[in-house]
């Protein structure tokens, strides 16, 4: 029974919590005019351009993973790293987190790589991610100051007064958003302790974290790593040139939106949902864009921009079994 309500809880916790938050920011909002805009508002080039982005930034990823198992001695079929990577952000709908397993599962089922190893070079991923949000966070930010000032004073994060904090909306969707991530912190922790009962399971992610050091090119695994970023960067902002209210926004409008959302993101609902909006339509009022326009704009992107992860996962499910099969 306790097996089951902690499963069940995995899944519904995320999608509550997206909903809590989609709820509190388009409470009033008229659906009309997002279909008004789909109808006679988007420029569907751009956005197809920008999907190209999406789908070069799982490619690459899946590319750098291999030069990462290499030095284990470990060599998975390119294409394969690629579907698992394809399949693991499709698993991450579902439960968040959850396509860090899943696409060390794909690789230990069709070329045979030890499971504990390739989590180990996943977590090497994640640490090289975040000083790269972290890099980027810090240049945008520095050139951008007056802009995030005004998003924390907006929102309520920036305020002299207990008694504003607590009457602010924003507030506690801030204090859920959080909540979320706590949640997601204690399933990790637990994972951990999972492992550290298995013998040998933590020498193996060791071994796989320390990968890194060895790796073969590491000018190609720089320029990897360098054309994901660029990759999600563009794959964002070229969505900007979708909407006639959107085409205007400067080059820094974006880094900042793609810094904001990309923090939104950490907070474990499905695709971001409901934080990524909340981020995006707070950081485009502050450029000028209006409240409706800028939900529209965050509605229309998230939904195709899952779509399209939801597209990549069956095709790396298909073209795995196809391939393996």
């Amino acid at each position: 029974m306790n097996k089951w309500l902690n499963k069940t809880g995995k899944i519904l916790l995320p999608i509550i919590l997206g909903a809590f938050v989609l709820y509190w920011v388009y409470r009033d909002f008229d659906f009309a005019r997002v279909g008004e805009v789909l109808l006679h508002g988007v420029d569907w080039w751009w956005m197809t351009v920008s999907l190209l982005f999406g789908v070069m930034s799982h490619v690459f990823r899946g590319w750098r993973w291999v030069q990462t198992l290499e030095p284990m001695q470990l060599h998975p079929r390119r294409s394969n790293c690629v579907d698992a990577i394809f399949l693991s952000y499709a698993a991450n709908l579902v439960v968040p987190r959850l396509g860090e397993v899943s696409r060390c599962g794909v690789l230990a089922r069709y070329d045979g790589v030890p499971f504990s190893k390739s989590l180990g070079t996943v977590v090497t991923e994640r640490i090289i991610d975040s000083l790269c949000i972290l890099l980027i966070t810090g240049v945008t930010f520095l050139f951008q100051m007056p802009v995030f000032m005004r998003f924390f004073q907006e929102t309520g994060t920036k305020i002299p007064s207990l008694m504003h904090l607590l009457s602010s909306p924003w507030f506690y969707v801030a204090l859920f958003c959080v909540a979320g991530v706590l949640v997601l912190l204690f399933y990790l922790l637990r994972m951990l302790a999972f492992f550290e009962r298995v013998k040998g399971a933590v020498l193996n992610v060791w071994e796989g974290v320390r990968s890194l050091r060895q790796v073969k090119n590491v000018p190609l695994f720089l320029l990897y790593t360098l054309l994901i970023w660029l990759c999600y960067f563009y794959h964002f902002y070229l969505t900007f040139h979708c909407f006639d209210f959107t085409a205007s926004l400067s080059f820094m409008a974006g880094m900042v939106m793609f810094v904001a959302g990309t923090f939104a993101v950490i907070v474990p609902t499905p695709n971001g949902a409901g934080p990524w909006h909340f981020a995006v339509i707070t950081m485009m009022m502050l450029y000028g864009v209006s409240a409706v326009d800028a939900a529209v704009f965050a509605l229309i992107v998230h939904a195709v921009q899952t779509l399209l992860v939801i597209l990549l996962g069956l095709w790396g499910w298909l073209h795995l079994m196809w391939k393996n099969g």
